[in-house]
């Protein structure tokens, strides 16, 4: 039966859908069920099963199935990439070969001629075989590949002639390289990872993705350890670096377009030991929503925060560490505030995303353009609300206090443990305790919590003895005395964790914390006053998290610090 047919019968398509398939692929030969998924009619799973139903051929998850490794050593890789297969098993004399494809007949007899042997397809989705191949092969294995078999006797010599050769030597093999870092990048990007860690080690290159705040190792074929300075290279053209200078760390910048969404990439490139490592921090433009509530905050916390940044005047700080989501907290107060009536400016190292209908400064400490000099500068522009993107020194703190002091709504962030220790931190910076006390308004502490993938989280039912001792357990008998594990499945890339969550520590500045502030008090007695005025802390407030089933107790450990009353 045709397949558009099959379809039909098994209720998977409408004669309409079929039809419209057909015409948008104006004569070309399309294979028509796969055409169906990747318009979202029908998943692929389905669609396989009425294939494999249909002409004898079974269908396998493999993601759940046990493969035999030894075989990727029979099998060459060229045909592997080529026609998307991947062996799973030896079976009855026959080698079991996965596919998405099972009218390609060419592909599976090309496949036994190469190999000798027997083949025996059975069927697979597209990504589950993509994921075995990346994940046993590498990413970038079929560029490299191809790379070793393009490989000349006279490029082995790189290391022993001159540089300038040497890179002239490179750009004859550029489509190659560029392909093989483009495949790095792009990988990154579909797994949503916020850095690359490209390092240089002695048993050779390791790249490791960071991914909602945790490094991944990400396999690679070994032969990648040939082309360590070719990608090298090719990521400091990329960010317009000297790709001579091999002694000095260096800082740059590269812009990408991928899939339609633009990604901002910084490239932090440091000689080692072994050769030079790269880390870089990607900035998916495309993919970030700036809203407040959506980061995590309950809409008592968000209506609490949302009565200062509306305030006429004053300093409202947000701290943590890097990597908190400090920018974005700050970023989604400024998008919640904005309006024609309000003039925002922002002074930032460097300006991580361009908000429209706000004023953004890119400092340039070379050439004398700091946070303190913009602030100056800003105040001369007639703002109403100023950003300044962190808190560095005494001269930052100084002008954002007098700008508070005039009339300005300051937004900055600084590096500090908890909430309290901002006041002291300031202090500490040379700004009097008076000043300190009379234009901070609020600060917010911040950490981000891996969320659970809601599709396969598991619940269970912990015993007391097994859960730390500051953990609410009264409130967690009231919601139901469930918690949640990560599980694993599709959605989440058997991770069990998508995305992350932030929890929140809010501290206003109250009459007794104003007071203190001003007495010079340490950061234990404004803490003790701020949480008998009613702040919940960030351990507090990440177990609330983990009893809504959020993230788990596990998170809560990671990321947050015991409280200690």
């Amino acid at each position: 039966m045709e397949t558009g047919a099959l379809l039909i019968e098994r209720g998977l398509l409408t004669a309409d859908q079929v039809t419209e398939l057909r015409d948008s692929a104006n004569g070309a030969p399309i294979r028509l069920e796969m055409a169906a998924v990747d318009r979202g009619w029908v998943r692929e799973d389905e669609v396989l099963e009425a294939l494999g139903d249909a002409i004898g051929v079974d269908v396998v998850d493999l993601e759940h199935t046990e493969v035999d490794l030894s075989l990727l050593n029979e099998f060459p890789q060229r045909l592997i990439h080529r026609y998307d297969l991947f062996p799973v098993r030896r079976e009855n004399g026959s080698i079991v070969v996965a596919t998405s494809n099972p009218f390609d007949l060419y592909a599976l007899d090309e496949l036994a001629n190469q190999t000798g042997k027997h083949i025996e397809p059975v069927l697979a989705e597209r990504r589950q075989i993509a994921e075995r191949i990346k994940n046993h092969l590498g990413v970038g294995s079929e560029t490299v590949e191809g790379l070793l078999a393009a490989r000349q006797d006279e490029i082995q010599l790189l290391e022993d002639i001159d540089a300038d050769a040497a890179e002239l030597a490179e750009e004859a093999q550029e489509a190659s390289v560029v392909r093989l870092v483009n495949e790095i990048l792009l990988e990154a990007v579909e797994t949503r990872a916020s850095d690359v860690h490209i390092e240089s080690q002695g048993s050779g290159i390791k790249i490791r993705y960071r991914i909602d705040g945790i490094l991944h190792a990400q396999p690679v074929p070994p032969e990648i350890n040939h082309f360590h300075a070719a990608i090298v290279s090719r990521l400091k053209i990329m960010a317009r670096l000297n790709i001579a200078e091999k002694r000095l760390p260096q800082d740059g910048r590269i812009k990408l377009r991928v899939s339609g969404r633009e990604v901002d990439v910084r490239v932090s490139v440091i000689p080692m030991i072994h050769g030079e490592s790269i880390v870089m921090r990607l900035l998916d433009k495309g993919s970030m929503e700036f809203s407040l509530l959506k980061l995590g905050m309950g809409d008592e916390l968000h209506n609490k925060f949302g009565n200062f940044i509306r305030m006429p005047h004053g300093i409202v700080l947000v701290t943590g560490p890097t990597g908190s989501g400090k920018t974005t907290t700050l970023y989604s107060s400024l998008i919640e505030i904005k309006s024609e009536d309000t003039k925002i400016i922002t002074t930032e190292d460097p300006v991580e995303y361009q908000l429209e209908g706000i004023n953004q400064i890119q400092v340039h400490p070379k050439i004398g353009l700091t946070f303190a000099a913009s602030l100056r500068s800003i105040l001369r522009h007639d703002p109403d609300v100023v950003l300044v993107g962190e808190i560095r020194d005494h001269e930052t703190a100084e002008n954002a206090i007098q700008a508070a002091l005039t009339g300005h709504l300051v937004f900055s962030t600084l590096h500090t443990n908890d909430a309290p220790s901002a006041y002291t931190r300031l202090v500490d910076m040379g700004i009097e305790p008076f000043l300190v006390a009379s234009t901070i308004e609020a600060v917010m502490a911040q950490r981000l919590v891996r969320r659970l993938c809601q599709e396969c989280k598991k619940a269970y039912k912990p015993d007391r003895d097994d859960l730390p001792s500051d953990f609410p357990w009264d409130e967690f008998q009231e919601a139901g005395g469930l918690l949640y594990a990560p599980a694993g499945c599709r959605r989440c890339r058997e991770i069990g964790f998508a995305g992350r969550q932030g929890v929140f520590e809010l501290c206003t500045t109250t009459d007794s914390v104003r007071q203190l502030a001003h007495d010079r008090a340490s950061s234990w007695d404004i803490r003790q006053a701020a949480l008998k005025d009613g702040m919940l802390t960030l351990r507090q407030d990440a177990w609330k998290k983990a009893i809504a089933g959020i993230t788990t107790v596990d998170e809560v450990l990671r990321v947050t610090k015991g409280d200690v009353v």
